[in-house]
């Protein structure tokens, strides 16, 4: 007979007294909760992760300063106040893909203004496609696919076309199902503020709508 709990209390005498037990009427699979969500980080995956550090994105790729995209340094000077001196994700984005060895749409193709919103389109596009790029269906399926070391970007575009969406890049990491839930793949980025690793959830905050439902997952085979 269940209580107001839902639980089944068992009454137990014993000589040192009575004691309860409380069974749950469902089982709450603890460890499966707390084991990594998206298998082990493989070899690949730490080749891939280690490429990534090596970008050094907390110190280039800054905001408020133009930068040339494949490197990150500042190459306009500090006082530069023009065009392409915001932030830089998609910069970042497209820089990383090129040390990779893989095509995403950067500069000369298309400028370093707007560029995500570009990104996303053109990740969603038949020549998205043609380059080897396509959709992932779930962060689940994100997060596997960097664990395994394959070149895997979150998007989102911003719906006023005159406003920057943002991009970033889904890191190799190791969390329970519960954490990715709450808080999505963990990634790097570049953007108002850059991070070497951060969660979906906190790193797309400046963008209202994008988490969680906002976002889209591409992915790209390094094998």
């Amino acid at each position: 007979m269940h209580t107001y709990a839902n639980y089944l209390i068992v009454v137990a005498v014993a000589l040192s007294g009575v004691y309860f037990t409380a069974i749950p009427p469902y089982p709450l699979h603890a460890a499966s909760i707390q084991n990594p969500c998206c298998g082990p980080v493989t070899a690949a995956g730490d080749r891939f992760a280690s490429t990534l550090d090596g970008m050094h994105v907390e110190s280039l790729w800054l905001a408020n300063e133009h930068v040339n995209w494949v490197t990150g340094e500042p190459d306009r000077g500090r006082g530069y106040e023009g065009p392409g001196n915001h932030t830089h994700c998609s910069a970042f984005a497209a820089a990383a893909a090129k040390r990779l060895g893989v095509y995403l749409l950067r500069p000369p193709e298309h400028g370093q203004e707007l560029l995500s919103n570009a990104q996303a389109r053109w990740l969603d596009s038949a020549e998205g496609r043609q380059d080897g790029w396509r959709s992932v269906a779930n962060m689940q399926e994100a997060q596997t696919l960097a664990n395994q070391g394959n070149l895997v970007l979150v998007s989102y575009p911003n719906p006023d076309p005159h406003a920057p969406g943002h991009i970033a890049i889904v890191r190799p990491s190791e969390k329970s199902f519960t954490t990715l839930q709450e808080n999505g793949p963990q990634v790097i980025q570049a953007g108002e503020h850059n991070h070497n690793s951060i969660n979906v959830r906190i790193g797309f905050e400046n963008h209202p709508g994008a988490w969680p439902n906002g976002v889209r997952y591409y992915v790209h085979s390094l094998q």
